[in-house]
């Protein structure tokens, strides 16, 4: 893997910092789940537990596609 370097604020929450970047990552098929949670720091259970806080779902169907499920 790559390594990339930020500066952020001192203030700023680095484990979120990096769990926003995690679930983007893994959202867009970038990073499995095991290795969100590596980046991050946590557990791949962890991880799933917490992705959806960022509106990130682990099924692979989206919102629109259940509804449509709901409505055949």
């Amino acid at each position: 893997m790559k390594t990339i370097t930020l500066k952020v604020p001192e203030s700023a929450d680095e484990k979120e910092i990096k769990m926003q970047i995690a679930a983007v990552l893994f959202e867009r098929g970038i990073l499995s789940s095991g290795q969100a949670a590596e980046l991050v720091g946590i557990s791949k259970r962890k991880f799933i537990e917490s992705v959806g806080k960022y509106g990130v779902t682990v099924f692979g169907e989206t919102e629109e596609d259940l509804k449509k499920l709901l409505h055949e």
